[in-house]
């Protein structure tokens, strides 16, 4: 009885925390929106890779606000943050951190001590991360992984949660070290930053070119932050969902069952099952974002672009023909069928949710 109450209890919390959660995403937005102008979709992708535990690669030409934006989106969340500049001299101790010689004056005895590197932050802006020698771009993608780092044989955690973002330049690529596509794997979405319309572009130079911009107010912390992780593993996540993201990432594999033509004629290489993984998790955290605690496949859908694109590599006949990732991506939302009967009942999941039987796998 004492564990059903307990229960009870947790599962009540957790509903709170969504409608807590729900009502800080909308005063995010509201306070980005005091230093930055537009970018919606974009601080969306942000907050649900947040959620998921997952880190991003931004990509976009330089004088879009993106270091102005993910600053600021530490700052609503009330995060560290931390901005490393990527060059061809970095090397893996300048980000990570190194051993110095420490001299006891009072006694005269030298020791170690750890000097801990820009990485130790829980937002971290990796500039330019292209520009920077595969050695320290590998020590990046280690504590992205490892959520740590090692020096002199000791282990050092990194703050929690850890959400690296990283740049690109899409027009500049002379002397330049692409990620390898294995690489760009542990990234869970490509989000692109895009031109601003011309209103937004009006706005943004009457805001940058008047008095100082409003000061930013924090909505959420650190602690709230990993509740809200944990608590969006346990979305019910129904199999009809579960196989139409599956298929998304399945169909993107030439050569591999009853694929489209299509994909034979413009992918060198599909999405792995990471892909998959990342398409379930991305939308229960767009479900908890907008309010329900079920995933439809719209939300699948409506994160397959930044899920998939840098997962789907195309061929010579794909540019040739003009078309890109994003374009294939457009296809398979075509083609993929979605379950005819692709309809929940919201108190039913909200239930389900609040009892605690949604997935809790790690």
């Amino acid at each position: 009885m004492g564990q059903e109450n307990a229960t009870a209890r947790s599962g009540g919390d957790d509903v709170a925390a969504v409608e807590r959660l729900v009502g800080a995403f909308g005063q995010i937005r509201a306070e980005l929106a005091k230093v930055v102008v537009g970018q919606e979709r974009v601080v969306e992708e942000l907050m649900i890779a947040l959620f998921c535990r997952g880190h991003c690669i931004l990509e976009g030409v330089p004088g879009l606000a993106k270091t102005l934006l993910i600053r600021t989106v530490a700052q609503a969340l009330r995060l560290s943050f931390s901005r490393i500049q990527f060059t061809p001299d970095l090397m893996p101790s300048d980000i990570t951190g190194t051993e110095v010689i420490e001299e006891n004056k009072a006694s005269g005895s030298r020791a170690l001590r750890f000097m801990k590197g820009p990485l130790f932050a829980h937002v971290i802006l990796a500039d330019e991360i292209n520009r920077t020698p595969p050695k320290t771009q590998s020590s990046l993608l280690e504590a992205m992984q490892e959520h740590q780092v090692t020096a002199g044989g000791v282990t050092h955690t990194l703050p929690k949660p850890f959400f690296v973002l990283a740049t690109q330049n899409p027009i500049e690529q002379e002397g330049t070290y692409p990620l390898p596509e294995a690489q760009l794997d542990r990234f869970m979405f490509k989000i692109l930053v895009d031109y601003p319309s011309e209103d937004e572009e009006f706005e943004i130079i009457k805001l940058t070119t008047a008095g100082s911009a409003d000061q930013v107010t924090p909505q959420l912390g650190a602690d709230e932050i990993l509740q809200l992780q944990r608590i969006v593993r346990r979305v019910p996540c129904s199999d009809h969902v579960v196989r139409y993201a599956m298929s998304l990432t399945r169909w993107t594999r030439r050569g591999k069952g009853d694929v489209p033509k299509f994909i034979d004629d413009y992918v060198a290489w599909g999405a792995g099952p990471r892909a998959s993984q990342h398409l379930v998790m991305a939308g229960k955290a767009r479900a908890l974002l907008h309010g329900r605690y079920y995933v439809s496949t719209e939300d699948i859908q409506r994160v397959a672009h930044p899920a998939l694109r840098h997962r789907v590599i195309t061929n010579f006949n794909a540019e040739a023909d003009g078309v890109g990732s994003n374009e294939v991506v457009d296809l398979l939302l075509r083609e993929v069928p979605r379950d005819p009967s692709d309809t929940i009942d919201e108190t039913l999941a909200k239930r389900v949710f609040a009892d605690g039987k949604g997935s809790q796998s790690e």
